[in-house]
């Protein structure tokens, strides 16, 4: 959440800068402000009671030393008590409003981030050609299909449609592509790695921003307040909540593999074909904690984390800085990273990569001291080190061949036991 002290210090700077989110946030900054201003004046006044109070309350014992009625004296202390308390309650009344409202307002997008929509986001490198083709690339499903490796019907017979089932080598070749990803970041990138729970507290889903924001978008077991959760940074970024961490400890960086479940009501319509809009798929999930000195930074070396994946597989990709129309509701500045899809014609989204600042920090309460004693919020920053099933759409329709076999990237062969290629069944 923002600090209420920099938006109570400069809210017009504050409403220009959401402003270019391209919402229209003044009526809600006026509005944390008047309960701000309400709440400063409760405090002023109780606080001045208090001192009162204190007064009075030397005043009665004077007087019952000295023998003389403390009667009207006591009168006034209740009376004095009785305002503080309904004071006390008003202020704790404006302080849960003020909680509700921060939760309301998204991040503060980074100056120079460009202004404008997704279709302003513009390219700010790309890696490698795409092939070219003797013959028209099918899509993945009808790849898929025929390889016997993607099964929709029985998905969806499950589950219902976005449930799709891998089968065979395509079962292993996800299961192969996760633990590839976790050992490269892991042995390689310097990340520790958890193995974090799916179901996770409304707490938590508000510390990093899902909550009250994406609520229609996530899944929810009602009867215990828990919820699926939409990624693994959930989990992972609250393993730090309501903690004060050394300096001398960042950067924090984790990884995990994590099934993600998202309703995607908001999708209706989109990319109904195949998997690339499931309500489950899985994904390694890189998290950093650092110094906020550091933090973009650590943004850059995050990407350079998740591209090193994708050009180990041979993948054309590239990377789009997201303006400020498009970035999520936590996000200061992101970077999505896009994979060619020949049978698509198009760019796929496997990895977003985001600096939050301080903003779900404060939500989840990370501190760290610094060398000077003084407690500050951490910056926190997390990417897709990256998503499936994407990926895996973008390795069968670039693998494959005329005589619908796929080729797999060499990185892969040796987690899948030296199967190269991918055959149709016979």
């Amino acid at each position: 959440m923002l600090d209420l002290r920099a938006v109570r210090g400069d809210p017009d700077r504050v409403k220009a800068a959401l402003a270019r989110r391209g919402g229209d946030f003044g009526p809600v900054v006026d509005d944390l402000l008047a309960h701000d201003e309400e709440r400063r004046a409760a405090v002023s006044e109780a606080d001045n009671l208090k001192a009162v109070r204190n007064e009075v309350s030397r005043e009665i014992g004077e007087q019952k030393k000295s023998g003389e009625d403390a009667a009207d004296s006591v009168a006034r202390m209740r009376e004095v008590g009785g305002r503080i308390a309904e004071l006390d309650s008003t202020v704790a009344n404006i302080d849960e409003r003020i909680g509700e409202i921060l939760l309301t307002i998204p991040n503060l997008p980074l100056d120079e981030v460009p202004r404008g929509g997704e279709d302003a986001n513009h390219v700010v490198r790309s890696w490698s050609e795409p092939r070219s083709f003797s013959f028209a690339p099918r899509p993945h499903w009808e790849i898929g299909e025929a390889l016997g490796i993607l099964d929709f019907p029985r998905g969806a017979k499950i589950s219902g449609s976005g449930f799709p089932v891998l089968r065979r080598e395509g079962a292993w070749l996800q299961r192969g592509l996760i633990n590839f990803f976790l050992d490269v970041h892991t042995r390689e990138h310097g990340y520790e790695e958890l193995r974090v729970p799916y179901l996770v507290t409304s707490q938590t889903m508000t510390g990093t921003g899902q909550l009250p924001k994406f609520a229609e978008e996530a899944y929810r077991v009602e009867r215990d307040d828990l919820w699926l959760i939409p990624t693994a940074e959930v989990p992972i970024t609250n393993f730090h909540r309501d903690e004060l961490l050394s300096v001398d400890r960042l950067p924090v960086r984790y990884t995990a593999y994590s099934p993600c479940f998202r309703r995607e009501a908001g999708a209706a319509g989109k990319d109904t074909r195949g998997v690339l809009r499931v309500h489950q798929f899985d994904k390694v999930e890189l998290v950093k904690f650092v110094e906020p000195e550091s933090s973009y930074d650590e943004l850059e070396s995050l990407l350079g984390d998740a591209e090193d994946i994708l050009k180990r597989l041979g993948l054309v990709y590239r990377i789009r800085e997201l303006c400020t129309g498009d970035l999520s509701f936590a996000a200061a500045k992101c970077y999505d990273i896009e994979l060619w899809a020949p049978g698509q014609k198009d760019w796929l989204e496997v990895s977003s990569c985001s600096n939050f600042e301080d903003f779900q920090a404060r939500r989840a309460e990370i501190r760290y001291r610094d060398e000077n004693g003084k407690s500050r919020h951490v910056h926190t920053l997390n990417g897709s080190g990256v998503a499936l099933p994407r990926l895996v759409v973008a390795i069968i329709e670039n693998g494959q061949n005329a005589d619908g076999s796929v080729t797999l990237p060499g990185a892969i062969v040796p987690y899948m036991g030296g199967l190269e290629r991918l055959e149709p069944p016979q």
